[in-house]
C-alpha cells in the first residue's frame, strides 16, 4: 500500500480507500500492522475532529432502528455520518454475520452515510479491538458524526464509553425499576439514557420506565464533565421518529458545555492513555504466542496438572523466563 496516497484519497473522502483501510486496520498481520501504523500518523497531521458517540443497548432494544432513524435525521442536516457496528462472532467458529448494513437499508442509501459493521472476534467490552483506529480514520474522512454501535451484551459493556465523546444507553420499556437503574457499570457510564418504542401500547410503559432511571440517575454520584440535570433519561420512538430531534439537540449541548469548559479536550487525552496501556498490554500478551512461550507454558502446565507445582507459582515461574528473554 502507498501510504501517502492512500492517505490522500482518505483526507479527499474516498469511501473504498476508506474500507480498505479500516480493513487494514483490523488485519492481525504484522506486515499489516506496520502499514496501519504509518497511515494513521500521517493521517494525524489532519487534525479532524468529529463528534464521537457511543451507543449501547441489550439485544431487542432496538439499536439498529434507533442508529437508522437518527443517522437519517442528521443526515438530513447535512452532516456527514459514519457508523461502526459491532456483531458478536461465534465461539465455535469465529464467524460473525455483519448484517447490520443490511437492516439500516434506508441509512445506506444515503448519501451522506457510511456504515461498517466489524467482527467483535474475541474482544471484550462489546466493540472491536480496532475500533478506536476505525473512528480515527473515519473522522480524516471528513465525517461529522461517529456512532459507535456495540454488540449489545449486557452491564459490563463500558470499554465503547473510552472511545467515545459521549455514551448513549438504550433501554426497552418496563425494562427494571429504580434498583436496576443504580447498578453500577454500564449504568454511571451513559451520559444520555433514551427510553425506546415509546409508541403504541408501549408508550405508557416506557414512560414509567422513563420515570424509574430518572429518578435512579439523581441517586448516582455527580460527575464533573456533567453540566446541571445530566445524565438524564428519554423517551424517543425510532419507529416513528419521535423524540430524535430533542435528544440530538441534547447530545449537542453536553458536547459544547464540555468542549467550552474543557473536559472535552481532558476525556479525550485520558482515553488515549488508557488506549496505549491498552496496546502494551495486548503486546504483552501476544509474547505468550511465541514457540518458547508455548513450551514454557506447556512443560508447567503439565506440572500443574499432575500437582507437582500450584498454579500461582507456575505462574510467577512463567512470567519470569518469559521476561528473561
Amino acid at each position: 500500500m502507498d501510504t501517502e496516497a492512500t492517505a490522500a484519497r482518505i483526507a479527499d473522502g474516498d469511501r473504498r480507500a476508506l474500507a480498505r483501510a479500516i480493513t487494514l486496520v483490523e488485519s492481525g498481520r504484522e506486515d499489516h500492522r506496520a502499514q496501519a501504523i504509518e497511515l494513521l500518523e500521517a493521517l494525524k497531521r489532519l487534525k479532524r475532529q468529529a463528534i464521537r458517540i457511543g451507543l449501547s443497548g441489550t439485544p431487542g432494544v432496538g439499536k439498529s432502528t434507533f442508529i437508522e432513524a437518527f443517522g437519517c435525521s442528521l443526515t438530513g442536516r447535512g452532516l456527514k455520518v459514519a457508523v461502526l457496528a459491532v456483531d458478536p462472532s461465534s465461539a465455535r467458529s469465529g464467524g460473525s454475520i455483519l448484517g447490520d448494513k443490511t437492516r439500516m437499508e434506508r441509512l445506506s442509501r444515503e448519501p451522506g452515510a457510511f456504515i461498517r459493521p466489524s467482527p467483535a472476534q474475541s474482544q471484550l467490552g462489546g466493540v472491536a479491538r480496532r475500533s478506536r483506529e476505525a473512528i480515527a480514520l473515519c473522522e480524516a474522512a471528513g465525517f461529522d458524526v461517529v456512532l459507535i454501535e456495540t454488540v449489545g451484551v449486557g452491564q459490563s459493556e463500558t470499554v465503547v464509553a473510552e472511545m467515545s465523546d459521549l455514551f448513549v444507553l438504550l433501554l426497552a420499556p418496563a425494562g427494571g425499576d429504580e434498583l436496576q437503574g443504580v447498578k453500577r457499570g454500564i449504568m454511571e457510564m451513559a451520559d444520555l439514557i433514551l427510553v425506546n418504542k415509546a409508541d403504541g401500547d408501549l408508550k405508557p410503559a416506557a414512560t414509567r420506565t422513563c420515570a424509574d432511571y430518572s429518578g435512579a440517575l439523581k441517586l448516582l454520584r455527580k460527575r464533573p464533565q456533567d453540566p446541571e440535570g445530566f445524565p438524564k433519561a428519554m423517551l424517543v420512538s425510532a419507529l416513528e421518529e419521535e423524540g430524535l430531534e430533542k435528544a440530538w439537540d441534547e447530545m449537542q449541548f453536553l458536547i459544547k458545555w464540555r468542549k467550552e469548559n474543557g473536559f472535552l479536550d481532558t476525556i479525550r487525552a485520558e482515553q488515549a492513555r488508557y488506549w496505549f496501556r491498552e496496546e502494551v498490554r495486548q503486546g504483552l500478551l501476544r509474547q505468550l504466542e511465541t514457540g518458547a512461550a508455548k513450551a514454557v507454558m506447556e512443560r508447567l502446565g503439565t506440572e500443574v496438572a499432575r500437582g507437582e507445582i500450584t498454579a500461582s507459582q507456575a505462574a510467577r515461574t512463567a512470567l519470569a523466563r518469559i521476561a528473561d528473554r
